[in-house]
């Protein structure tokens, strides 16, 4: 596993990256985390990590104070800075330090993936070097394949003579590329190299023109002159008992190494339909790419209405849903990309919404089913449709339990409003708040609603006017005295609110209230 040490003195962002990150790469990782820079050295004393997340400003010391202190240990961790604060000079300082990338809170998920996939893609590249020791001609034009799979900039190291010398001048024929996992539930690319390549020659005895080797991001391929090649390969493979399962996803037939890489994404797109057809050993992009003539609209009215169902005890309505979502009659003839748009949406309409309301409380379920943040973790569409099933129950039970809970939620929320009253002239905001309760900030955020009836800032802001209209009628004090006393940030910013609100200037409320009391 890939060790990933997250540094942030908010407990709710070290859990949520986890949470976020375990979804997409389940089982990848192995998480430790620190509240400081200091914290962080202590657990890089006792065990290096292979990439660090550290938040820029935290107290007793800063992420970039921790990079400047790593840059003395023998090993350094690939460091990803975060902040709140979209400050280059930051930025700067941690380039200066070998920071690897800079993120901006609140952290896009989507650039978050981008920025691990390439670290995660490093770290192998340099493993897969490392375990390298006696290699010939063929396992180094091997390596400057892979390069040119990952867009390296190998300059003139890929020449006709090095491809000749190696044996792969056929590659300027034609050729099909194809990626090799096992049925185990190992992940690609768990083989040894050398064992593998030694157990595809013993049943391919015979034939000449192809090569095996790594994509440098932890899975297999292999460039075969002759796409027959594969499908003999997984017939003879099924008849090794002692071997885990073989399936093989191939690419169409392209000519020249430029062509490796357009080859690879094709046979990487194609190895998501396993999921759709499990009973394929081969798996072929010329059959699979006609799939993508017609593109099917997501149901995304259902997954809404399913939304709204989980935590109101209709089990069998939510079954009956998903069922129309994952209709395996509509999937099984679409292309691949209509089930990931629903995972997706599945995901981000539906499990992150809840986790955003409920926070940590929530956060143990989720993790459970972490594989269900991506069906690339499922090798069948049956298997994807059981645990995301089953975790919409357990979700369904789980909010109904807090709705049993609504009596003391709703004993602390009145707490919080007599808090308000009480304190209404300090330094105020929903963080503050939240934490002074101990209840998770996005939670608080959506109970605070459900029970006064409008969000935290408007309550606070009329709370301060009611007591502004009351110093206004009551006492001689100055305007710029009764914003002060009753909690706004200047007297400028007070004058406009109370304008914008009741229609007339304080001091005008002031004289018609006290006509008015005179008159009565």
């Amino acid at each position: 596993m890939i060790s990933l040490l997250i540094v942030d003195d908010e407990k709710i962002i070290r859990r949520g990256l986890q949470s976020v990150i375990e979804r997409k790469f389940p089982e990848l990782f192995s998480f430790r985390f620190a509240e400081n820079g200091q914290e962080a050295l202590e657990l890089l004393d006792q065990e290096s990590a292979d990439i660090m997340l550290t938040d820029i400003r935290m107290p007793i010391m800063d992420g970039i104070e921790l990079m400047e202190q790593l840059q003395a240990y023998p090993v350094i961790p690939e460091v990803v800075l975060l902040s709140g604060y979209n400050d280059f000079a930051y930025a700067q300082k941690g380039i200066r330090c070998g920071v690897k990338d800079y993120l901006v809170k609140p952290v896009v998920r989507e650039e978050l993936f981008a920025v691990l996939t390439r670290l995660i893609r490093d770290i192998r590249i340099r493993g897969e070097r490392a375990d390298r020791t006696d290699e010939d001609a063929s396992l180094y034009a091997a390596e400057l394949v892979t390069l040119h799979v990952n867009q390296v900039d190998v300059g003139n190291a890929i020449t006709p003579n090095k491809l000749k010398q190696a044996g792969l001048s056929w590659l300027a024929a034609g050729y099909t590329l194809g990626l090799l996992t096992r049925r185990s539930g190992e992940g690609p690319g768990s083989a040894d190299t050398a064992y593998l390549r030694n157990q595809i020659a013993e049943r391919l005895q015979g034939h000449t023109d192809w090569t095996l080797t790594r994509d440098g991001k932890g899975g297999m391929m292999m460039i075969a002159r002759d796409p027959v090649m594969f499908y003999q390969l997984a017939e003879k493979w099924k008849l090794s008992r002692d071997e885990p399962g073989l399936r093989i996803a191939i690419s169409g037939s392209v000519q020249g190494i430029e062509q490796v890489r357009l080859a690879y994404s094709q046979a990487k797109q194609t190895l998501k339909y396993g999921i759709l057809l499990p009973d394929l050993d081969v798996l072929d992009y010329s059959s699979l790419s006609k799939r993508n003539e017609e593109r099917r609209v997501v149901p995304v009215d259902l997954i809404q209405r399913l939304s709204n169902l989980i935590g109101m005890g209709r089990r069998d309505e939510i079954k009956q849903l998903l069922d129309q979502i994952l209709d395996v009659r509509i999937i099984s003839s679409c292309e691949i990309g209509y089930l990931e748009r629903i995972s997706q949406l599945l995901n981000e309409e539906l499990f992150d919404k809840l986790f955003r309301i409920y926070g940590d409380k929530v956060l143990e379920l989720l993790r459970t089913y972490a594989p269900v943040g991506h069906i690339g973790n499922f090798d069948q569409l049956e298997d994807y449709y059981i645990a995301v099933e089953q975790l919409l129950h357990r979700l369904d039970q789980f909010i109904q339990n807090r709705k049993e809970q609504v009596p003391t939620e709703q004993n602390t929320m009145q707490k919080v409003l007599d808090y308000l009253q009480t304190h209404y002239a300090d330094d105020l905001n929903m963080a503050v708040v939240s934490n002074h309760f101990s209840l998770n900030y996005s939670y608080f955020s959506h109970a605070f609603q459900e029970y006064s009836g409008e969000s935290f800032s408007n309550y606070v802001r009329r709370l301060r006017l009611d007591k502004a209209k009351e110093l206004l009628v009551q006492s001689d004090l100055k305007v710029y005295e009764i914003s002060a006393q009753v909690g706004f940030e200047n007297v400028k910013h007070f004058t406009r609110i109370f304008k914008d609100t009741e229609g007339i200037t304080a001091l005008e409320f002031r004289s018609q209230r006290r006509r008015f009391e005179t008159e009565v």
